[in-house]
């Protein structure tokens, strides 16, 4: 397959498919394996009504041994599709992700997180026999330890969380009420989950444009959130019945403006500026002086950005540094100008160039 199938659904095996995809062509995977649930009978709650739980047939096999090599198949047909600077998402529960965890370390994938999913109204345990099971785990990794640039977005994941470092615990409702998708009454897909939960993965780890594989897609969550957070997605499905779901759920969705889909972002992910660049542009020139805040250090700037003062000369954070007898110097908030008899940072004019480059 030499072209991307983008804001598609394709229908088969998810491992032919994978493997059918361009190598290193996608950067974010988020995967909702079966779990291998291993049911024992029906279960009832005390008012003797039928839970409706997962016992469909995509859910079953033979062994774990028959789980662990269809884990480690998908798992290693996801690796070679993954961009270098790409991650993995898997969600599980107790059932299946540490196996799964297991095969991914096996592989060598290089685990980042892992992010416990506590439901804010879980299934009860209705037969009162172990604690009730009112969370999931999901492990976020780079395809090995060595991966560079992989995107995180740290400062827009704080903002979301009231300016509060997030943490890796998510307390967050199942998949309810109206936004549960239903056929003739009964759920379109037993293991739906909540949009809020997509949403939170797709803002920490991926950026508009971006392209997300859901190789287990279902009922189509992970296609809505991408949609609407201006993504791309590629969705695998073998059953046509919720391929039909996922299309007709994915083709309401509204996208959001472009300018709706910025986000906060840190210093690290702004666009690198040399002091070049100011002298260059004519926002400062050459022979123009600059001092700290303080004013207790002067230097003079030259045609090439690099400061000159005394004997020293260098760049804008090696001759702050000299001057200080520091170890290292941030010249951008270090060095100022004057504006009509006031100090102002250099770093004002770092951010004009950067408005200018995007």
């Amino acid at each position: 397959m030499s072209k991307l199938p983008l804001n598609q659904i394709l229908k088969g095996d998810c491992i032919e498919l994978m493997n059918s995809l361009p190598e290193k062509s996608v950067d974010m995977i988020f995967a909702d394996p079966p779990y291998n649930m291993q049911l024992a009978g029906e279960l009832h709650r005390p008012d003797n009504s039928l839970v409706d739980a997962v016992d469909d047939h995509w859910d079953q096999f033979d062994s774990f041994q028959a789980y662990d090599q269809f884990t480690n198949d998908w798992l290693k047909a996801a690796k070679r599709v993954l961009k270098d600077n790409g991650t993995l998402w898997v969600i599980g529960s107790y059932h299946n992700i540490f196996r799964v965890g297991a095969t991914l370390q096996d592989l060598g994938y290089w685990m980042l997180n892992d992010v416990i999913w506590r439901k804010t109204n879980p299934m009860p345990n209705f037969r009162g026999t172990r604690f009730t099971n009112a969370h999931e785990t999901l492990i976020w990794c780079s395809k090995d330890k060595d991966a560079k640039g992989i995107t995180f977005n740290y400062d827009a994941m704080k903002v979301m969380n009231d300016d509060v470092q997030m943490r890796s615990d998510w307390h967050l409702p199942i998949c309810s009420g109206g936004e549960r998708l239903k056929i003739d009454g009964e759920k379109a897909h037993t293991t739906q989950k909540p949009e809020a939960l997509l949403y939170r993965v797709l803002m920490a780890a991926s950026k508009p444009g971006d392209i997300i594989l859901d190789p287990f897609f279902g009922s189509g969550t992970t296609g809505a959130v991408a949609k609407k957070l201006g993504r791309r997605y590629i969705g695998l499905e073998r059953e046509q019945k919720y391929i039909d779901v996922a299309e007709k759920r994915i083709s309401r969705v509204q996208r959001m403006d472009k300018d709706d889909l910025e986000y906060t972002k840190g210093k690290r992910q702004e666009p690198r500026v040399p002091f070049g660049s100011v002298v260059e542009r004519g926002l400062l020139s050459a022979g123009q002086t600059l001092f700290d805040r303080r004013k207790k250090y002067k230097a003079k700037v030259r045609a090439d950005g690099s400061l000159v003062a005394a004997d020293l000369s260098g760049s804008i954070h090696k001759v702050g540094a000299q001057l200080q007898g520091a170890s290292t110097c941030n010249g951008w908030t270090f060095w100022h100008f004057e504006v009509e008899g006031q100090p102002v940072s250099i770093d004002v004019l770092r951010q004009q160039v950067r408005s200018e480059m995007n």
